[in-house]
């Protein structure tokens, strides 16, 4: 009759030990901080998040997160204040890999920066290149038109909040599923510039979708963060087999 009991005493021993595993495991899908040397000697730092059993998949969806003026610095833990970075500090869960740079003090988004940024994670992780999306707010809204202006032929989709428009990059990016978020009070950014992005997709061809969140200040990206149906229609997009490498 002892042998079940030791049994039973050493599975209770082990059982913390598995625990704390699953959890070293669990850890692996967090986020990480990271510096890439880009060419003439400039460095962009980054959050990079793998998602929990990474190398158990070929490919991954690969999403690309502008944060807005308030997280420039040399601080990446700003940007964590808001969208995907915040949700995924918060215990979330996405299955994509996601990268976050950092804007540097009093500058805006240099897009040959974000650009050779992507080509470098593309390069060294399992991207699938057929689903590779941005997203941004505020002056990474603005970001965002200008990177898919740069890689419009390989996004998937693109969802800009609350960014200033940017009307010369629409003939270039008109194809791409575009949904456009914005405050219909933003005392920041008018409204009237994603109206006026819109429009002028739509005239060249493009079906964008728009939300205006009537009631809405300039924060018109915690809604749109916290709302699963975002995630799922920009996960839904690809693009056409012939276009993977």
């Amino acid at each position: 009759m002892k042998f079940p009991l030791l049994l039973t005493a050493a599975l209770l021993i082990l059982l913390p030990q598995v625990s704390s595993l699953q959890a070293e495991e669990k850890e692996l899908a967090r986020m990480t901080e990271e510096t890439y040397d880009l060419p003439g000697g400039k460095e962009i730092d980054f959050l990079l998040y793998l998602p929990e059993d990474y190398e158990k998949k070929e490919h991954w969806p690969l999403v690309l997160f502008l944060h807005g003026a308030g997280e420039r610095g040399d601080d990446l833990t700003l940007v964590k204040k808001h969208g995907p970075p915040k949700l995924i500090q918060n215990g979330k869960d996405f299955p994509f890999i996601m990268v976050a740079p950092q804007c540097p003090k009093g500058t805006w988004w240099i897009t040959e920066d974000v650009v050779a940024l992507m080509k470098h994670i593309e390069e060294i992780h399992n991207v699938d290149r057929n689903r590779v999306y941005v997203t941004g707010l505020s002056m990474g809204g603005r970001g965002t038109w200008q990177v898919a202006g740069a890689m419009a032929d390989e996004l998937a989709a693109i969802a800009p909040i609350c960014g200033p428009s940017d009307p010369t990059v629409v003939e270039k990016i008109a194809t791409i599923p575009t949904w456009v978020f914005h405050g219909g009070k933003d005392p920041v950014v008018k409204v009237s510039h994603a109206e006026e992005m819109v429009k002028l997709l739509k005239e060249k061809g493009g079906n964008p979708k728009l939300t205006i969140y009537p009631e809405a200040g300039h924060d018109s990206w915690t809604e749109t963060y916290e709302n699963e149906e975002f995630f799922e229609w920009l996960l839904s997009h690809k693009l056409p087999e012939k276009k993977k490498e």
